[in-house]
C-alpha cells in the first residue's frame, strides 16, 4: 500500500494530531467506505469513541490523502458505545 499525502492533508494531520500510522491502519482497515458525489473516498473508522474520516483518491492502489479529521460518530450516523 502505497500513501502519498497532499500538503493539505500533511498540515492538517499535524495540526489534528493525527499520525500516519493511524492513517494508515484506517485505511488497511476501515469501518465504512463511502463514495462521494465528485469520486473521492471517505473512511470512516471509530478510534476511540471518536469518528475519524479521511478523505482520499485512490489509483493503481495509490492513496492520495487529501485530508483526516476526527470528528463526533452520531454526525455521519455511525454507532459507538456511547450512542447505540
Amino acid at each position: 500500500m502505497k500513501i502519498v499525502y497532499t500538503f493539505h492533508a500533511k498540515e492538517k494531520m499535524v495540526e489534528r494530531n493525527i499520525s500516519k500510522k493511524i492513517v494508515k491502519n484506517a485505511l488497511k482497515n476501515p469501518d465504512t467506505i463511502i463514495e462521494t458525489r465528485c469520486g473521492r473516498l471517505i473512511a470512516h473508522k471509530q478510534i476511540k469513541g471518536k469518528l475519524l474520516r479521511i478523505v482520499y483518491n485512490e489509483e493503481n492502489k495509490v492513496y492520495l490523502i487529501i485530508t483526516a479529521y476526527f470528528t463526533e460518530p452520531k454526525r455521519y450516523g455511525e454507532k459507538n458505545e456511547n450512542n447505540i
